[in-house]
């Protein structure tokens, strides 16, 4: 995980001391003890950042280590850039004024207080505050049978980051769902972080989704091993080993495939396309073969990991109706109302619309990094029900 980002996350720790070195830190009033104190977490910081990059995993085996390194990211590193940020701005203002008054460093202290509650905030409260989101689609082509369908939409469970007394957050997750009686239930990908051992300890867990009219998944970018250190060989048996553990939950996993749902003489079409993404992202998702035997007219629904396959090739190259997908998780982070997700993802959060066809993108429940901050875990109920205009 840290190999990826090495290079800007030194730049982010040295850059900010080297600003307050040369504006404040150097100055007599200063002693030596008092500089090496300031500097020595900065230089803890650089040799953690070289241990994890040499990781082979994208996260440690001890999952522990990569959440002290990002509680120290969050509230040490990134405030700390923050204030420097806005001091520099404010000291460029200042030389253009011709004032001696820096207001940056004031805006900049109170906008590092701000992040550092947030990452609090969101690193203890926000990652367990479960939300149950209800949205009522009227589509075309639903059969009557299926009129006031309640589908429970699930992705991004990440289980590998629920360890210790965060397991209680996931069990959460599942009475939510189960409580909310739905018909069918679908999980758009990403179970895991990187390995399937993860889901060992909560089996049992997963294994009480249930519903009348089944339980169906997908596989996420993380779900094919990707992360996992190791030969070709070893990353293909741990994928084929989590296919295994999601089918010995009772679920119908579908990969590339599509399966048909009665009721009475009425039926609609589940189809399930494997991870359809760009670089870095894998590109396994082949839509005519997910597509294949589904009648022309069927009321389809497809489940796809990453929204921006919806664009690229489900909307193109398929008539389904109402597409499901997760990957983002919605930034886990909004601030003043922008995620960074905007700025990679057409499609990042919540309910879309071409037409009379739908996107809607779960937030998800997990991350490996155990933070939310507005952007809340979630579980969507989605109510189909027949476009009678």
């Amino acid at each position: 995980m840290i190999a990826r980002v090495f290079i800007p996350l030194l730049l982010i720790i040295i850059l900010p001391d080297v600003y307050l070195w040369l504006h404040r830190l150097r100055r007599p009033v200063y002693s030596w003890a008092e500089r090496l104190l300031w500097l020595a977490p900065s230089a803890l910081m650089i040799v953690f950042s070289s241990i994890l990059a040499v990781s082979p995993s994208f996260v440690p085996d001890d999952i522990y280590w990569a959440r002290l390194y990002i509680a120290l990211l969050g509230v040490w590193v990134v405030p700390k850039l923050v204030y420097v940020l806005c001091s520099a701005i404010g000291l460029a203002i200042c030389r253009l004024a011709h004032s001696r008054r820096n207001w940056g460093r004031l805006v900049g202290m109170g906008l590092a207080g701000y992040m550092v509650y947030a990452f609090v905030y969101g690193y203890t409260i926000g990652f367990a505050d479960i939300e149950v989101k209800h949205v009522t689609l009227a589509v075309d082509n639903l059969p009557k049978e299926f009129d006031g369908l309640r589908v429970a939409h699930l992705s991004d469970a990440h289980v590998g980051t629920y360890t210790g007394r965060r397991a209680q957050i996931l069990s959460r997750a599942v009475d939510s769902t189960l409580a909310q009686h739905p018909d069918l239930i679908c999980f758009t990908g990403d179970i895991q972080n990187v390995k399937p051992a993860e889901l060992e300890p909560v089996m049992p867990m997963l294994a009480r989704l249930k519903a009348p009219l089944g339980v169906y998944s997908v596989l996420g970018n993380h779900d094919y091993a990707t992360y996992l250190g190791g030969t070709d060989e070893e990353r293909s048996r741990a994928e084929q080993r989590l296919c295994q553990m999601e089918r010995g939950l009772g679920w119908h996993l579908l990969l590339n495939d599509n399966c048909v749902i009665r009721r009475g003489s009425d039926s609609i079409f589940i189809a399930g396309m494997e991870n359809d993404g760009e670089p870095p992202f894998p590109s396994r998702g082949d839509v005519g073969k997910t597509m294949r035997g589904i009648p022309a007219g069927a009321f389809t629904l497809m489940l796809e990991h990453d929204p921006s396959s919806w664009t690229r090739t489900i909307l193109p190259h398929s008539t389904a109706q109402v597409t499901l997908s997760g990957h983002t998780h919605g930034g886990q982070i909004e601030l003043f109302g922008l995620r960074f997700t905007q700025l990679r993802q057409r499609h990042d959060l919540g309910l879309y619309r071409e037409g009379q066809r739908w996107l809607y993108v779960n937030a998800g429940l997990g991350g490996v990094v155990p933070m939310r901050y507005h952007v809340n875990p979630e579980i969507t109920i989605i109510t189909l029900t027949t476009n009678k205009s």
